[in-house]
């Protein structure tokens, strides 16, 4: 079936996919864990949030707070950082993740009791944190924006201290999904580039990926089973790097440079463009998208696909049920009666009950009565004398119902 074979195409496209966004979700977390990126973004959201760009002012009187500077290792040392962090930044001994407690309190604190830690400030005696004291000691954060959230937060929540540090939480958590979006656009950008490398790195070419599935029935027949018993396994996702890897090398496609015969042509030869150049590079650009897409987007949809397939080929989960018709093959058209002449009847009757089309009877069976069995013409079974008379053709009720001609 030419649907069939186009879908079991896609379903084998689908699980290259997902095997390869596995690995290069793999090599991103490795180099996510060297370079702590995700940190160098955060670190560069809450300047912006705090309108200190160069972390000379309350962002880094922000970072040194205790409540902060238990989260990371080392004294927190700001370089010139007014540009966004690049696709590879270095996030250094920074913190990944600030709860939007932490920044609350840490950000009410240094409004009330002033930005640094020092012997006043640490008092016992020093003035508790309250709404009055954060507005009253609001002009020693010398930051007009933070001070006009500040004051925001404080007449929302109407004397409860609780409710003016959920609305700093709640704006923080705002800027943060900020933040969010800028890593993730970051990580599908190295995850392309990390794609595309291993796409070349491996020649996983997805033209001719395809092109051999269509061509390769046994190829084709091989992948979607493997796919279908990883698809139903939603653990597959967590496997490391080098059981996918053997998972990828153990198909037999045409993946990697063995056998690949890489020769231009010389001169004089027919010199074809897309099988020499277009097709390579459009292979590999595709795989390197692909993995941008990340591994559970293929996972869920290589479910999708294998349930449309089951769909398209029922009969590979059970067999063709049999016709329920109850007539004979020389059923009654239009009330007509067909003539049919026995020939060779056997020296005793044989009870024979009503059977599906297409079907043998068998001999001596005796099959029970149902309701129709005075209209459709059947014996009446219910005694076993062999002497009894066969109904004939002309004794028969005219048939209702019927094809109209």
């Amino acid at each position: 079936m030419f649907g069939s074979q186009i879908l079991e195409v896609a379903i084998g496209i689908i699980f290259i996919f997902l095997l390869v966004s596995i690995i290069c979700s793999a090599l991103r977390e490795g180099i996510e864990a060297w370079l702590k990126t995700r940190a160098a973004y955060l670190e560069y959201g809450i300047r912006e949030l705090l309108h200190d760009k160069g972390a000379i002012g309350l962002a880094k009187s922000f970072f040194n707070h205790p409540l902060i500077y238990c989260l990371f290792s080392k004294d927190y040392n700001p370089t010139d950082k007014t540009k966004p962090p690049g696709l590879l930044a270095n996030g250094s001994n920074l913190p990944s993740y600030i709860p939007a407690k932490n920044f609350a309190q840490a950000l009410m604190d240094i409004a009330a009791r002033g930005p640094s830690t020092d012997i006043r400030s640490s008092d016992p005696n020093a003035p508790a944190v309250s709404l009055e004291n954060i507005r009253i000691n609001l002009l020693s954060l010398q930051n007009p924006a933070i001070q006009r959230v500040l004051l925001l937060a404080i007449d929302s929540a109407e004397g409860d201290l609780n409710k003016a540090q959920e609305n700093l939480e709640a704006w923080y958590n705002s800027s943060m999904d900020r933040v969010s979006g800028w890593y993730k656009r970051s990580t599908s950008w190295v995850l392309f580039w990390i794609g595309l490398f291993v796409a070349v790195a491996l020649n996983i070419n997805t033209v001719s990926i395809a092109t051999y599935l269509s061509k390769n029935d046994i190829a084709r027949a091989a992948i979607v089973a493997r796919a279908a018993a990883l698809a139903k396994d939603s653990t597959f996702l967590q496997e490391d790097f080098q059981k996918v890897s053997q998972e990828l090398s153990s198909l037999a496609l045409p993946i990697g440079w063995d056998n690949i015969d890489i020769t231009w042509p010389k001169k004089n030869s027919n010199f074809n463009l897309w099988d020499n150049v277009l097709s390579w590079i459009l292979g590999w650009l595709v795989t390197g998208l692909a993995v941008t897409m990340g591994a559970p987007f293929w996972f869920d949809l290589l479910n999708k696909v294998m349930v449309i397939r089951s769909t398209v080929k029922p009969h590979e989960k059970s067999l063709e049920e049999a016709s329920e018709d109850r007539q004979l093959p020389t059923q009654r058209i239009a009330g007509v009666i067909p003539e049919v002449e026995p020939k060779n009847l056997p020296a005793k009757p044989i009870k024979t009950s009503p059977l599906p089309i297409g079907e043998q009877p068998m001999i001596n069976v005796q099959a029970p009565l149902d309701a129709d069995s005075d209209v459709d013409g059947c014996l009446d079974h219910s005694h076993d004398a062999l002497d009894e008379d066969i109904t004939n053709d002309e004794d028969l009720p005219v048939a209702t119902g019927g094809v109209e001609i």
